[in-house]
């Protein structure tokens, strides 16, 4: 890949995150990784308590791109044609019409995804896993730029339905926003004394430029070694302690693609162990499923990949 190539796509890159950081202050891990999910075709969960700006995260993001964006508020009474759509009859015509759903868009916020129930959750399977949709017996193919935000809120939460293994590993990545320093607090009270930022971002990105992005982060060469290192990664999660189910063949893929992505930010046409490291533990953790006595004895997902990070050695 050509250095021009590069870095035109990083260019894109950092206008993004700009833009974003205009309106996400302090948040500037969240958005590299919002980016590399993006950048590398996958879809992002974001678990974090009510407040911590989710949502705007992901409304920043779709008022920066050129593109459709459309956002699905999910409830216990939702339905999978409120998301996919639905024929209706048109008696004039006498034939049914398809009208197509939230799903066939751009950009999709799912709010609150772990609302809804496990039969709703599961019509963003086949979207997210394989960019199309099946209703009424037809396949309908999704935008070349189709990407999902979730949002969800603590699974201790009431109201909430966990969602499914299968869901969970369609995800690329998911991590957790946080509170902000009181400093930077202070500045985005500042910031909203008036306004919301929303009001006034415009997209400083084409779809064209977001599209060429992607096809840049495939570019970037990863040595043998190192597709080694993530798939023993991954691997050790099958066989660790307390672990009831490890990670799929598909988190390999997902942080190998993430890991791309990343060096493409750096400024870099191959992959470094570090970039692999930075993107393990939110491509890796939430794809694992815990034994209820390990999670009685204080070990979570996160403490296991970081554990298996540091026994797995690194290629020289």
């Amino acid at each position: 890949m050509s250095t021009q190539t590069i870095t035109g796509a990083r260019e894109v890159y950092q206008k993004i995150t700009t833009n974003i950081e205009r309106v996400m202050r302090g948040q500037a891990a969240a958005i590299r990784k919002l980016l590399a999910a993006m950048a590398s075709g996958g879809h992002v969960l974001l678990e974090d308590f009510p407040g911590t700006g989710k949502t705007t995260l992901a409304k920043a993001l779709a008022l920066s791109v050129a593109a459709t964006f459309k956002r699905v508020q999910f409830t216990p009474d939702l339905l999978p044609s409120d998301i996919l759509g639905v024929s209706i009859y048109n008696q004039r015509e006498q034939t049914f019409q398809f009208h197509e759903g939230p799903v066939f868009t751009d950009i999709l916020l799912a709010d609150e995804i772990n609302r809804a129930s496990p039969r709703t959750q599961s019509a963003l399977l086949e979207a997210m896993g394989e960019s199309q949709v099946s209703v009424e017996g037809e396949r309908r193919a999704l935008t070349s730029l189709f990407f999902v935000i979730a949002t969800q809120n603590p699974v201790e939460f009431r109201g909430t339905y966990p969602l499914p293994e299968a869901q969970m590993d369609r995800f690329a990545l998911q991590f957790s926003l946080g509170y902000v320093p009181a400093e930077e607090e202070v500045n985005i009270l500042s910031a909203q004394e008036h306004q919301h930022p929303l009001t006034t971002m415009e997209p400083c990105a084409t779809q064209t430029e977001v599209i060429a992005l992607k096809e840049a982060v495939q570019g970037i060469r990863m040595s043998a070694e190192l597709k080694r290192y993530v798939v023993d990664i991954v691997a050790a999660t099958r066989t660790a302690n307390g672990v009831q189910l490890g990670a799929s063949p598909r988190a390999s893929l997902a942080l190998m693609k993430a890991a791309q992505a990343i060096a493409l930010f750096d400024g870099q046409d191959f992959v470094g162990p570090e970039q692999i490291q930075e993107m393990a533990v939110c491509v890796i953790a939430h794809r694992l499923m815990l034994e209820p006595q390990a999670r009685f004895s204080g070990l979570n997902a996160r403490g296991v990949v970081e554990g298996i990070l540091r026994k797995i050695p690194v290629p020289k």
